[in-house]
């Protein structure tokens, strides 16, 4: 796209072509142009006002361990028990303040169907808290 006005044509040509530069800077221009006032909007909001002289809760309670089996057997603390007695113990664990954490231990070969319902039975009852245990990844 060089043009060469007269003289020596077969010397290297020493000028800068800036058109490419200069379609570039204006289309950067045009989007800081736009996008600059977007950036300086803030969201308000009505944040809640800390209370110093308000008790800290008391100490994190003890999460709640559910351990499933293979074979379908629930455990709750290291306890057996059966669905029905499991629902009614989340309901009563759903009502304390502040609500312990459910910790779920299923076995590897578990059907998932199962854990779905055990976790569909903790929401219906009323658990918030809900979490999953594993084992750490193996080294290597």
């Amino acid at each position: 796209m060089a043009v060469s006005l007269g003289g020596d044509s077969t010397g290297p040509m020493s000028e800068i072509n800036v058109t490419p530069l200069v379609d570039v800077m204006l289309v950067l221009l045009i989007i800081f142009m736009i996008t600059a006032p977007l950036m300086s909007h803030s969201v308000t909001i009505d944040l809640p006002i800390a209370n110093p002289n308000a008790k800290t809760p008391d100490p994190k309670t003890p999460p709640l361990d559910l351990a499933i089996k293979v074979d379908g057997s629930l455990y709750f603390n290291d306890q057996p028990v059966t669905d029905a007695e499991l629902r009614a113990k989340l309901l009563v664990e759903a009502q304390l303040t502040p609500q312990p954490q459910l910790q779920i231990r299923a076995d590897r070969e578990v059907q998932f169907m199962v854990v779905k319902k055990i976790i569909s039975d903790a929401k219906g009852s009323g658990m918030v808290h809900v979490a999953f245990m594993t084992t750490d990844a193996p080294k290597g």
